[in-house]
């Protein structure tokens, strides 16, 4: 199936399978060979296996905070409330003190989207028994409001590596795909645009580190603006972030590729249709700032996603003596071809 996009489901996955490596474990292998219909019912199957895997291995427990009254002393004593409490005869200290829980940012994430999915239509009741099996064992965990959940601010380590990947898929379909109703119902829609497009970049750039580590550069790296010297360091901190998407380089060759996933890949003026102004002048400063000395070994690429639209740029320029392409990739096609047409461009790029 595919999404209003125009993009095959399965494709989708195989995205994810590259920009969350956990995905490739034996866990999820499964998943490859099932139809999905709705995007909504392929997260709620990774969810789903994820949370029972994670279920085998323990829920992530961290330190939380409690104050209570209580009959003996436990961690800190709180002396101004321990006094109201003796003012009021109540033979109680004031605690506050510290304990494992499960009931912690990461589990309340799980949790709410769990129950989001389960009362969603479009994912099926096969899995939403699914999703209701896991449920159980996160009954001491609260619910929290969506809105509320600070993303940035979720640091991973050892303990809870694991949640990465599934934290990244609640982040999709709260803050991708989540709606409130006039009547404050969640609703899911599908996956926005801009979220894709993070994807895009993310499934592209580890694509590359998986089947290209023979490069001697592959990230997402930032340009340096190529200023003359003698410049005012005050004032050099006001110029913008030059930062790529991919920069792929082998020797003294680089390829600097921004990818783009819009709904229309083509822009419109005075009824012509020409490529979005602000995306060529973007990726020729990346180029002209990044071969400050005009060697002519940094190309730039433009890899738009394509679109429902009838024309599909495929474009090489020469610009101040360095390539500048812009291309399309086909989402919407087999797998194997999308493989082929990315290391493509790897092959041609550096001559492989």
């Amino acid at each position: 199936m595919i999404n209003d996009k125009g993009i095959f489901i399965k494709n989708i996955y195989y995205m994810l399978t590259y920009a969350f490596q956990v995905l490739r474990h034996q866990n999820y292998e499964k998943i490859a060979s099932e139809e999905f219909e709705y995007i909504q019912d392929l997260f709620a199957e990774i969810l789903a296996k994820g949370v029972s895997q994670q279920l085998k291995q323990g829920l992530y427990r961290e330190y939380i905070s409690f104050n209570e009254d209580l009959s003996t002393l436990r961690g800190k004593l709180n002396i101004a409330e321990s006094f109201k409490n003796k003012i009021q005869k109540r033979q109680k200290l004031n605690c506050t003190y510290d304990e494992l829980s499960e009931n912690n940012i990461f589990n309340k994430i799980l949790k709410t989207t769990i129950l989001i999915l389960i009362k969603d239509k479009q994912v099926k009741p096969d899995r939403k028994n699914k999703l209701k099996k896991v449920l159980i064992f996160l009954d001491d965990v609260d619910v929290v409001d969506p809105k509320s959940i600070r993303w940035s601010m979720l640091t991973y380590q050892r303990n809870n590596k694991n949640y990465e990947m599934m934290m990244n898929i609640c982040f999709f379909i709260i803050d991708g795909m989540l709606m409130t109703t006039d009547k404050g119902e969640h609703k899911l829609l599908q996956f926005s645009d801009d979220h894709m497009a993070r994807l895009y970049e993310k499934f592209i750039l580890e694509y590359y580190k998986h089947h290209h580590s023979y490069l001697t550069n592959i990230s997402a790296m930032q340009v340096k603006w190529a200023l003359d010297r003698g410049q005012d360091e005050s004032v050099i901190k006001f110029l913008p972030t030059m930062q790529t998407d991919i920069t792929l380089q082998l020797n003294e060759k680089i390829l600097i590729i921004d990818a783009k996933y819009y709904s229309k890949t083509m822009q419109t003026q005075y009824e012509k249709q020409t490529l979005h102004s602000h995306n060529m002048y973007q990726i020729f400063t990346y180029v002209k700032n990044q071969d400050y000395k005009n060697t002519g070994n940094v190309s730039g690429m433009l890899l738009y996603a394509k679109t429902n639209e009838d024309i599909t740029p495929d474009c090489d320029f020469i610009m101040s003596g360095n390539k500048i392409s812009v291309k399309t990739l086909d989402l919407n096609t087999n797998f194997q071809i999308i493989v082929k047409n990315l290391d493509s461009i790897v092959n041609k790029a550096f001559d492989v």
